[in-house]
């Protein structure tokens, strides 16, 4: 199973921001990656329901995930 992990940005109280490996991807950027809870869930995706944010690195690599799965076998990369 690919592991794919969501990127996070957070913003510290002396105005820095960081960027760190989130918990979960949001309903958001499931929803515009053209994927349900559900089949996320049936994939191993790891999903926050808390998360309310969408980001749009974490949209594309849902979509490239999706893309690898939809490949047949026997096609080339």
């Amino acid at each position: 199973m690919v592991e794919v992990v969501p990127i996070v940005r957070r913003k510290l109280r002396d105005g820095r921001i960081i960027t760190r490996e989130g918990r979960g991807f949001s309903v958001n950027e499931l929803r515009e990656a053209g994927m349900t809870v559900d089949l996320a869930r049936k994939l191993g995706i790891r999903i926050d329901k808390r998360r309310r944010s969408c980001r749009p690195e974490n949209v594309e690599a849902l979509k490239e995930l999706l893309r690898s799965f939809s490949k047949k076998p026997g096609e080339g990369p």
